[in-house]
C-alpha cells in the first residue's frame, strides 16, 4: 500500500504559529532542535478558556513560541487544563512552565506520570550497572558506552519541574472539552500508558506518536525492561485504534501533517513492520550481533558516532528480536557478555 491512499488537506503553520482545523480546533507547530524539527500540538476551545493537548520539548526557543502565543487570540483566554498524550519530552516537556504560569492542572495517564518521574529522577545520576551491561551485551564498543555513561540522566534536562499532582486519564474515559466530547483511546509499545483523543461528533483523532503518516514511531526496548515485548503491544494497539476510530477521521499528529487515511496507514505500518521482520529473519540464518541486525531493519545507515540515533536503532532492533524470541522463532546466546541473535 502506498502512501498515495493517504490525503493531506490543510495547510501546515509555520513554527512557533497556528491554525484552525474544525470548529474550537486548533493546530500549532513548535520548533524543536533535533533531525525531527517540529511537533504538532493542539488548542481546544473550553468554555470561556482553552485546553492544550502536548507542549513542546524544553528549550528557549519554544518558550519564547508560548510567550508569542499566550498574548495572541484566541489563546490570551485562560488556560484551563493541560492535557499529555505521553510523558517524551517534546510532549510533557514544557507542561510544568505551562501549568506554573496559568495554574492550569495537568492530565495525563498513570504509567506515563509515574514512568516520567522515575527517568527525571536519574538527572545527575551516574550510569547504573545494569545499563551499562545491556549496552555491552548488545555489542556496543567501550567508547560507546563512555559516551552513553556521559550523557546519562540528560532526559530530565529537556522537561521543566513536573507539576507534584495530576488528573489521571484512563481507556475509554469521555473527556467533555468545550461543546464536545473527547473519547481516550490508550496504546502500549511506543510508550508506557499513550492516550489518543477520538472525537466522534468532529471526526477528529488526535493519535500523538501512535500512528504518524510519513514516519514510524520508534518501538524500543530499554535497560529497565531489557526482556520486553514492545512490538506485540505496539501492534495490538494499532488493531486496536483500527477498531474503535472509523476510517473517516482527519488524524492530528504529533509530527508532519494531518491527514485523511488512518486504517490505509495502520496497513501500511503492519505491512512495513512484516517486511522489516523477513529480512531480519534472513539475516538471522547466521548469528548476529544486535548491531549487525540494522542494515536490515532501517533504511539509512545507523553510525556508532551518532550516539542518540545509535542509541534508538538499539532499543528498536532488540525489540524486534524479542519479538521473535517471544513467538519462539528466534533463540538468544550470550558469549562472554555479548549476545548473539538466530532462528531457532
Amino acid at each position: 500500500m502506498q502512501s498515495s491512499a493517504l490525503a493531506y488537506p490543510l495547510p501546515t503553520p509555520a513554527a512557533g504559529q497556528s491554525t484552525p482545523v474544525a470548529p474550537g480546533v486548533h493546530w500549532i507547530r513548535l520548533p524543536m532542535p533535533y533531525r525531527l524539527n517540529h511537533i504538532n500540538v493542539w488548542a481546544l476551545e473550553d468554555g470561556d478558556g482553552w485546553t492544550l493537548v502536548d507542549t513542546g520539548v524544553r528549550t528557549e526557543e519554544t518558550a519564547a513560541a508560548w510567550q508569542h502565543l499566550l498574548a495572541t487570540a484566541p489563546f490570551d483566554r485562560p488556560l484551563k487544563r493541560i492535557v499529555v498524550t505521553h510523558m517524551h519530552p517534546d510532549h510533557i516537556g514544557m507542561a510544568g512552565w505551562l501549568s506554573r504560569k496559568s495554574g492550569a492542572r495537568l492530565w495525563i495517564s498513570r504509567l506515563e506520570y509515574l514512568a516520567c518521574r522515575v527517568l527525571v529522577s536519574d538527572t545527575s545520576r551516574d550510569a547504573p550497572p545494569d545499563a551499562l551491561r545491556f549496552f555491552l551485551e548488545a555489542a556496543w564498543s567501550t567508547d560507546a558506552v563512555d559516551e552513553y555513561r556521559a550523557r546519562f540522566g540528560n532526559f530530565g534536562k529537556n522537561i521543566h519541574a513536573l507539576p507534584d499532582s495530576f488528573r489521571r486519564i484512563v481507556d475509554r474515559e469521555t473527556l467533555r472539552i468545550g461543546a464536545h466530547d473527547w473519547e481516550v483511546v490508550a496504546g502500549k509499545g511506543h510508550s508506557p500508558e499513550h492516550s489518543c483523543l477520538y472525537s466522534r461528533e468532529l471526526k477528529l483523532l488526535i493519535s500523538g506518536d501512535q500512528v504518524l503518516p510519513r514516519i514510524s514511531s520508534n518501538v524500543s526496548v530499554h535497560p529497565m525492561e531489557p526482556d520486553a515485548n514492545p512490538m506485540a503491544d505496539w501492534f495490538h494497539s494499532l488493531d486496536v485504534l483500527e477498531q474503535r476510530v472509523p476510517d473517516d477521521v482527519l488524524v492530528l499528529p504529533a509530527h508532519n501533517e494531518c491527514f485523511h487515511g488512518l486504517h490505509a496507514r495502520i496497513a501500511q505500518l503492519r505491512e512495513g513492520q512484516a517486511a522489516a521482520f523477513d529480512r531480519l529473519r534472513a539475516v538471522l540464518r547466521e548469528p548476529r550481533r544486535v548491531p549487525e541486525t540494522f542494515e536490515a531493519l532501517f533504511k539509512r545507515p545507523i553510525r556508532e558516532s551518532d550516539g542518540h540515533q545509535f542509541s534508538l536503532a538499539t532499543g528498536e532492533a532488540i525489540a524486534c528480536l524479542n519479538y521473535l524470541l517471544h513467538a519462539g522463532e528466534a533463540r538468544k546466546e550470550v558469549r562472554d557478555g555479548v549476545a548473539w541473535y538466530s532462528m531457532a
